[in-house]
């Protein structure tokens, strides 16, 4: 019975949320945040990439809100986005390997954790570019102390430390930058998943 509310409220937030109501997005990331935080540690063992990921979860699921499909529960399909984004961080670090058949347990259910294969669905491989394209251009417009932040994090894998070292500033002053970048980013992208 709980899991059910806890379902139709959520379908509620995500309809507000598409209108454009931030508050209600923020209310779907305050309700999800914990969950999500412990499915990406679980696979990264790292408290600080976890956080980080996190962050990088919710801005993909912004982005992305116009595709969920409310026939299924919102949170298996953010939880899906979170561990995805945690394996991908591990292909590209090399760092450790994760069962791609071993399901994920969290407080609600079991996620399978599997990347979409998008050759076998040409609109939604044209919706991804489209999408790529235009997160893109928003961190080209950035103003140039947050783009470079963004693309040493996100493009080059840097960590915070070598992103100091680069650029000759202070760790915290990287994490500062890297935060208001991506709350640059959201602006921009806001009106995005309204698009597709």
């Amino acid at each position: 019975m709980k899991e059910n509310l806890l379902k139709d409220e959520d379908q509620i937030l995500v309809k507000k949320a598409l209108g454009g109501d931030q508050k209600a997005y923020h209310t779907l990331v305050a309700r999800h945040k914990r969950a999500v935080f412990h499915i990406i540690y679980k696979i990264v063992s790292d408290q600080e990439e976890a956080s980080d990921l996190m962050q990088e979860t919710f801005m993909k699921a912004f982005v992305s809100l116009s595709t969920y499909n409310p026939q299924y529960r919102f949170s298996t399909w953010l939880y899906k986005i979170a561990a995805n984004s945690a394996i991908d961080y591990l292909r590209k670090k090399k760092r450790g390997t994760v069962s791609l058949n071993e399901p994920i347990k969290t407080e609600e259910d079991q996620i399978e954790v599997e990347v979409p294969d998008w050759s076998k669905n040409p609109e939604a491989e044209w919706v991804a570019k489209q999408k790529a394209m235009s997160i893109e251009e928003a961190i080209q417009s950035l103003p140039k102390q947050f783009r470079e932040v963004i693309i040493y994090r996100h493009k080059e894998d840097k960590s915070y430390e070598e992103i100091s070292e680069i650029l000759k500033i202070p760790v915290g002053t990287v994490k500062a930058r890297i935060f208001r970048a991506r709350e640059l980013l959201k602006k921009k992208l806001k009106d995005l998943r309204e698009g597709f």
